[in-house]
């Protein structure tokens, strides 16, 4: 018998819950550890439109990368996501910011996304375990930033923003997600180009006056592909559940 604790000890080993930022919440987040597991659904957030799509295929336990319950709560009332995995008995596992760390994880899935090669750890004082990836681009020749721009565009299938400098670029630094705590630390390991999610008006500016290439190209897109690894981790090691990725759509629309 595979329980919702078994599953979770599994994921701890591939990505310890103990090596995520202070400020996060990994692990078992719902249901009881001692539940057996029969489908898992995997999804990036858990939304209205996944948790529908895991009731909907019988899902005893959801996966996702960004945690269940972040922020400290008084009340879990009908319509919160944790109370509605409670009443369907659907127990669930969150693995953040210890699965973007994590060897294979998120930003070890961009990396074979992109093509890096020779890939690298960058540390930095924000993490137990490093984060950020840095690899060689497998082109025979250098790219300037919108040619390598519009390879992150088509990889990752979404419109992305450039802030371009005059740097061929070889050597490219890659985090999912919220990533600009880590772009001094790339970029003193020679990144030419950085690929994170969200960036703000002012860490554009800085990258500007640097002259290095930043590429932002979705918190969503960023990570989403990373799940799908996750799920076949899971079905790899547990052969006899079924494993399910759940409907969850962009919350971004692009207008014009």
């Amino acid at each position: 018998m595979v329980t919702v604790k078994a599953i979770s000890d599994y994921i701890d080993s591939l990505a310890p819950y103990s090596t995520k930022c202070q400020w996060d919440n990994c692990g078992i987040l719902v249901g009881d550890e001692n539940k057996q597991v029969h489908k898992i659904g995997f999804s990036l957030d858990l939304t209205d439109e996944s948790l529908s799509d895991a009731i909907a295929k019988g899902v005893d336990m959801i996966v996702t990368h960004h945690p269940i319950i972040f922020k400290a709560q008084k009340n879990f009332l009908k319509g919160n996501m944790a109370y509605e995995l409670a009443s369907h008995g659907i127990s669930a596992v969150s693995a953040h910011t210890c699965f973007d760390c994590a060897d294979g994880g998120v930003n070890d899935a961009l990396c074979e996304i992109f093509g890096l090669t020779d890939v690298e750890k960058v540390p930095s004082e924000e993490c137990i375990v490093p984060m950020v990836r840095i690899g060689n681009l497998c082109y025979e020749n250098k790219l300037t930033s919108a040619q390598f721009a519009e390879i992150v565009s088509e990889k990752l299938g979404t419109t992305v923003r450039l802030i371009e400098s005059d740097r061929e670029i070889g050597r490219v630094a890659v985090c999912g997600g919220a990533g600009m705590d880590f772009f001094g630390a790339a970029v003193s390991m020679g990144a030419d180009a950085y690929v994170t999610g969200d960036i703000s008006h002012h860490e554009m500016l800085e990258a500007k006056e640097m002259g290095v290439t930043v590429i932002a190209a979705g918190h969503f897109e960023t990570e989403k592909p990373a799940m799908a690894y996750l799920k076949k981790y899971i079905e790899e090691k547990f052969s006899d559940i079924e494993t399910v990725l759940l409907k969850q759509s962009n919350p971004v629309r692009f207008i014009g």
